[in-house]
């Protein structure tokens, strides 16, 4: 099996001191920089945020559903990946986002304008793991369009971390159940 790690939307503006941060944001951002230096994966990618002009995603009142404040705007501080994040390793950046919501890194693509399912495929990846903020929305979305592409998906739940953790345990069963793996 081809595995490849993936990495969801390790970003400034959702660690601390971000305009949507989550409690464990810059844990998770070292803790995956440890994982990727100590791991022997096949290839290693990261998705990101890249808002220019979401819509409705962007909210003065954000229900934190649907509508969320403004974070991860193109070209500015918020959307860079965290400094404890090692991005040397990153085969490819997939940005997602520009003109709409985009949850799961497989809406988004390359500098080259890949989809991350086809970059992966091109590559004979057929296993992927996910890691990443946040488990409730992002690394759950990828990794329920993981499973969706075809590819066998565990997310490593000791690389997250959630905007509401009590919600964790129920988006967990959700990949379980639509085949998904998860490990601490």
């Amino acid at each position: 099996m081809t595995t490849a790690l993936v990495v969801v939307d390790v970003q400034n503006d959702f660690c601390e001191g971000g305009s949507l941060a989550v409690q464990g944001g810059a844990r998770v951002a070292s803790a995956i920089s440890t994982l990727i230096r100590g791991s022997d994966y096949d290839v290693v990618v990261a998705t990101r945020d890249h808002h220019i002009d979401p819509g409705d995603h962007f909210s003065e009142t954000p229900d934190y559903v649907d509508s969320w404040p403004r974070h991860c705007v193109s070209g500015t501080p918020g959307c860079e990946f965290h400094p404890d994040l090692d991005t040397t390793a990153f085969a490819a950046v997939f940005s997602k986002g520009e003109y709409d919501a985009a949850y799961s890194g497989f809406e988004g693509v390359d500098d080259a304008g890949t989809p991350l399912a086809d970059w992966l495929r091109a590559r004979n990846v057929d296993a992927i793991h996910v890691v990443g903020l946040t488990t409730d929305f992002c690394v759950r979305a990828t990794a329920l369009d993981g499973l969706r592409n075809g590819f066998d998906v565990t997310v490593l739940v000791d690389y997250t971390a959630a905007v509401t953790p009590e919600n964790v345990p129920g988006m967990l069963a959700a990949i379980t159940e639509a085949g998904g793996r998860t490990t601490r």
